[in-house]
């Protein structure tokens, strides 16, 4: 495949996901019987265009973003079947709803891939190397499964090296499961050294030898939900290291940067179905993150209309008063600015990494 279809590839996923987020936003107003005026797929001019009901059908030029546009969304109506004139709960399963459709396709897209997998590495300790001290009846043991690392979850083997990396006293907190009971290992320290491999090799490295285990239909599926809860504490993980410092806007990817990482990714990979699975996996990815972004409570997110609505249901509890829909509109917009900013300065920095 060529650089550009790579590139033609990126958007369509792109402009999957947002139409499949607004889908969700669709769906969930419909079941609710909000109106909807128009449901977009697309930004710009009109390409096409079909009126259905109420509702506006559209098909738009860029084909990145879309929208559905619900009436009582933007100011108050007195449309009784507006936006604004809906229960808590309503508002709330419409908001979620975009949030909850990426989550879903980016599991989908996990189960497909996985669909032919015949089994899967675990983080079941297969045997240690020669003069790895932490093998002990105190230690761990041949047979051990580990469940967490410091505090988080192991959801599939790749975790392991991963957890390991973020230690840096060199003691951890162990979890493994032996012989069918939990068994806890504090404050256990474990060095990193020279090992040689199953293979003769030499590597650096904690002395662990990890197998893999043949995969039935429900190995397939459960290894697919962990996956994708996995991709949800990535996103985690990497909005506490921007909050602490340890990564900065430099390390954030826009659109340009993640089409760069998808068209290399596609262009490195050895055959056209280890593209397919990789362009596959990094689109599951994206969707979790979309999915997982637009709950943070920022203003101009779902997140941030979930805040106000919470919001304004305490203060209706305490005070009988809502902040007026105009001003909260006004802190949405302001938002959609500073986001907006946002990606244009992590974009400008996608194109000189290009060219750096």
């Amino acid at each position: 495949m060529s650089t550009i279809l790579y590139i033609l590839v990126a958007v369509v996923i792109f402009g999957v996901l947002i139409a499949v987020h607004e889908l969700g936003h669709f769906l969930a107003a419909k079941s609710c019987g909000v109106t909807v005026n128009e449901f977009s797929i697309g930004m710009g001019p009109k390409l096409w265009q079909k009126e259905k009901g109420e509702t506006l059908y559209t098909l738009r030029a860029i084909p990145c973003g879309g929208y559905c546009a619900m009436e009582g969304e933007e100011e108050d109506s007195d449309d009784p079947r507006a936006l604004n004139n809906q229960g808590f709960w309503a508002k709330l399963y419409i908001f979620v709803a975009g949030a909850v459709m990426n989550f879903i396709t980016g599991l989908i897209i996990m189960v497909l891939l996985y669909s032919g997998a015949q089994g899967f590495y675990t983080p079941t300790i297969t045997g240690f190397a020669e003069g790895c001290p932490l093998e002990s009846a105190e230690g761990l043991q041949v047979g051990d499964t580990l469940l967490s690392i410091d505090g988080e979850r192991v959801y599939v083997y790749s975790d392991v090296s991963l957890l390991f990396g973020f230690n840096t006293d060199g003691t951890f907190d162990l979890v493994v499961r032996r012989n069918g009971e939990k068994v806890r290992l504090n404050d256990f320290p474990m060095e990193l050294r020279e090992y040689t491999d199953q293979e003769g090799n030499a590597y650096r490295g904690y002395g662990l030898f990890f197998g893999a285990e043949a995969a039935d239909f429900g190995d397939r599926i459960s290894y697919s939900w962990n996956n994708t809860m996995d991709f949800v504490r990535l996103v985690r993980l990497s909005l506490k290291m921007l909050v602490t410092g340890e990564a900065g806007l430099q390390d954030l990817s826009g659109p340009v940067g993640i089409v760069t990482t998808i068209t290399e990714v596609g262009e490195s990979a050895a055959s056209f179905a280890d593209a397919i699975f990789s362009i596959g996996y990094l689109a599951g990815l994206i969707a979790v993150n979309l999915a997982v972004m637009n709950l943070l409570p920022l203003p101009a997110l779902d997140g941030g209309k979930i805040f106000f609505l919470v919001l304004n249901a305490i203060a209706m509890a305490l005070f009988r008063r809502q902040i007026p829909a105009k001003y909260e509109n006004y802190i949405h917009f302001a938002g959609l600015v500073l986001l907006l900013g946002l990606m244009l300065i992590v974009s400008v920095s996608d194109v000189y990494k290009l060219f750096t």
